[in-house]
């Protein structure tokens, strides 16, 4: 069953396949400032409903991760990038982040969260 997210102000809307199994939650700079609880998707299974000039984008560092955030109340949305679990970027393997603190009528105390340390690892 589709779940819906969406941004503080509204105009940022987006769609995952399925609730997640768990969330992450990553201490890299970026990560620990946003607050965000992360769960990931395969492309196929995200889809972004409001127009995409509601989005603005942010890279930083190795430029391989789009972070993006509302361009009205600034909220991070969602983030692309290639699948890292491996240690390294394998472009063949896109992932989609999203912020599970932005799921309407979700309970993210019923998910496990991981930590994961970006804070040392990248």
């Amino acid at each position: 069953m589709p779940i819906e997210a969406s941004c503080h102000c509204g105009e940022t809307v987006f769609e995952v396949t399925e609730a997640p199994s768990n969330v992450t939650r990553c201490t890299c700079s970026l990560c620990a400032k946003r607050g965000a609880l992360w769960a990931y998707y395969k492309p196929v299974q995200f889809r972004l409903l409001s127009p995409a000039d509601n989005v603005a984008t942010y890279l930083w560092g190795s430029r391989t991760v789009r972070h993006h955030f509302c361009a009205s109340c600034g909220c991070g949305t969602y983030s692309e990038s290639p699948d890292w679990s491996t240690g390294k970027p394998d472009f063949d393997n896109p992932k989609v982040a999203v912020n599970a603190r932005l799921f309407d009528d979700f309970d993210l105390d019923a998910v496990p969260v991981i930590m994961i340390d970006g804070k040392n690892l990248w």
